[in-house]
């Protein structure tokens, strides 16, 4: 059985859309047709999904939701209902059309002989490698359920990471934009009004009061350009970052420079120990696992040291060691990760270790941006102080000289 998006008009002449399933299109068109519904269009789920062939167009669902379907799953489970009843009745609670489209077309694959992982290969922009790796892991131990709610765990609670980091963000980013338009508000229309006057009168003018003529005009004159140069840039940039060695030599130089590092360090070893962490602990086996998490790593270069490390352990190496290597890794996580090696508890050491780098994350963006706040505003105080004096001090010598 096959899930289908359709759209077609009811007897009141409206435009309708809905998902149903059948055996065949035929069958489902006959479906339509006995409710009275005059067919428009009818798509098969899973290829519409795979025409999707950039993530503009990808079907996607928010963490928020993914993590909502995936706890609901495990507690349908948990209460002994198959997973083909567990994916229709939480797909028939869903308000999102998108989502509902996807878990009836994950249920279809099932009905059809295919395992959740195999099913969910076929939405890899919805179901990402770690979440197919789990669900594996969890059908091959007999315990889906309390997987399903290790993963609705973390990926709920890397949302939560995610929204606090884009919370904390927000302020400085708005300040820091009103902050530059009115600067450039100033100098391109308020300025060239005020020092107008000055040009009529002549004489020689303050320094501070030619700099500020001189950027007014500047502002005026190339302002277009200066902004349409920015925008070339950034679409150049992002264009760059497409190739693998310019993104590589980026990554590097992120983790060469000091103030980055540590956020690009922190951030990507939390992400990895926390994969890594939930898929040892789903029975995933520790090179496949290694090879998963290592997909997760935003940086280019963290990345092929842990593929890396995944070949210096298929040696025969410890994890620790093969981590240590790569220079990129605290050694706070080394350590913890070592401790779990030797006790036997690795998915409960590197879940520590995962927690104590967010923990670190976080307090390092509140003080970064604990100190950002003042700075920018003291600086921003500064240029307006600057402003000011550029204005007064030739109207201070027009007063001495009428004295």
């Amino acid at each position: 059985m096959a899930a289908f998006e359709y759209q077609a008009i009811n007897s009141k002449g409206q435009t309708v859309k809905g998902t149903i399933e059948a055996d065949a299109v035929k069958l489902a068109r006959q479906q339509l047709k006995s409710k009275d519904l005059t067919l428009l269009e009818i798509t098969e789920v899973h290829k519409k999904e795979n025409s999707s062939k950039t993530p503009l167009f990808a079907q996607l669902i928010s963490m928020r939701q993914l993590a909502h379907i995936t706890r609901q799953l495990a507690a349908l489970l948990g209460s002994g209902l198959s997973i083909d009843e567990a994916l229709g009745i939480t797909a028939k609670q869903l308000e999102s059309a998108r989502a509902k489209r996807i878990l009836f077309g994950v249920r279809s694959r099932i009905m059809e002989g295919q395992s959740m992982a195999q099913a969910c290969s076929a939405f890899p922009s919805t179901f990402p490698p770690l979440y197919r790796a789990t669900v594996e892991a969890g059908e091959s131990s007999g315990k889906l359920d309390q997987v399903m709610q290790r993963l609705a765990d973390y990926i709920s609670d890397k949302g939560q990471l995610h929204s606090k980091l884009q919370m904390a963000m927000i302020y400085p980013v708005m300040l820091t934009s009103v902050s530059l338009l009115v600067v450039i508000g100033l100098l391109a229309y308020v300025v060239p009004e005020i020092t107008s006057v000055f040009d009529k009168m002549g004489g020689e003018l303050p320094t501070i009061t030619k700099v500020l003529i001189a950027l007014s005009d500047f502002f005026k004159a190339y302002g277009g350009v200066l902004f349409l140069g920015i925008i070339a840039l950034i679409i150049g940039f992002n264009s760059m970052m497409r190739f693998p060695e310019p993104r590589l030599r980026y990554h590097q130089f992120l983790l060469r420079t000091p103030v980055l590092a540590r956020f690009t360090k922190g951030m990507n070893t939390a992400r990895f120990t926390r994969t890594l962490a939930i898929l040892t602990n789903s029975g995933v086996e520790l090179l496949q696992a290694l090879r998963i998490s290592s997909q997760v790593l935003t940086n280019t270069a963290m990345q092929k040291a842990v593929e890396n490390a995944a070949i210096r352990v298929r040696e025969g190496q410890s994890l620790n060691k093969a981590m240590e290597a790569s220079g990129f890794f605290p050694p706070v996580t080394i350590h913890l990760v070592a401790s779990g090696e030797a006790s036997g508890q690795l998915p409960k050491m590197l879940a520590s270790a995962a927690d104590d780098q967010e923990r670190d994350i976080q307090a390092l963006t509140e003080m970064t941006l604990g100190l950002f706040e003042p700075a920018l505003i003291l600086f921003m105080g500064m240029v307006v102080l600057a402003i000011v004096l550029a204005i007064l001090l030739p109207i201070f010598e027009m007063n001495q000289l009428i004295r």
